[in-house]
Formats: C-alpha cells, structure tokens, sequence
C-alpha cells in the first residue's frame, strides 16, 4: 500500500476566495498554471505545462469531484511519458476565519521509473511551494 503525499497549510482567506483561485483558470495563470482548456466539470479533460515555455513536460488531467468551495478531485499525470495516472485532491476546510487548504497527492509510486524529476521528494517540495508560497501569497494579498 503506498503513502500519499499530504501537504497543507492554514491560509488566511476565506475558503470562497480561495476556491475561486483553484477553479478560475484566469487567476489560476497568476499563482498556478496557465491551464487554458480548464472547466470545472466532473469529467472534463484539461492540458498544461510547466510556466517558462520550455514545454518539457506536458501535464494532464481529468476532473473526478467537485463539491463547491470544499473540495476538486483530479486526475495527474504526463503522458509523454506514461500510460499511469495519479490523483491530486484539493480540500478546503474552514477554521477560526481562515482555511486550512489540505493537498493529497496519491499514487506517487507510479512515476518512480520517470526520474528524480518524478520522485515523492520532487513533489513535495513543489506542492509545499506551490501551496506555502504561490497560493498563500496570491490570496493573502
């Protein structure tokens, strides 16, 4: 059985707000990705790549759960380079005025033949950044 990545982070706005970053691809372009096919749809398919232009590696998911202003379920994975897929989910719970915003990554293990660009390491460290800084800074401001 393999250990998911969980990274979370209390964030000093309301989870409304913060939701709207998670879900609206033009303010998702300002702290995230540049995710031009995003729609919030269960179902719905969506392409991205890493900012900078190299288009290295191309991202892809699928949307799995939408439960508004709580929680986004949705496939991960890079098909240039594998068939497998993982899940990331998006929580988003609301204490004393803030918003503890929860990340769960699962199914890590299926990118350890991809490279240290792949590794559990890698991707913690870009969703604490991602989480910590990107969008703690985005919606506290």
């Amino acid at each position: 059985m393999s250990t998911p990545i969980t990274v979370q982070y209390k964030i000093n706005a309301p989870a409304e707000k913060i939701w709207k970053a998670l879900t609206d691809k033009d303010e998702m372009k300002s702290w995230y990705f540049d995710i031009q096919d995003f729609a919030l749809e269960i179902g719905k398919e969506f392409n991205f790549y890493e900012p900078g232009g190299e288009n290295k590696y191309h991202h892809h998911g699928e949307i799995l759960e939408i439960i508004p202003n709580q929680k986004l379920k949705h496939t991960w994975s890079y098909p240039d380079f594998s068939v497998l897929k993982t899940i990331v989910t998006w929580e988003l719970l609301p204490e004393d005025g803030q918003t503890l915003v929860k990340l769960t990554h699962e199914n890590i293990e299926n990118f350890k033949d991809l490279g240290d660009g792949f590794s559990r390491d890698s991707f913690t460290q870009g969703w604490n950044t991602i989480l910590g800084q990107s969008l703690k800074e985005y919606v506290e401001k």
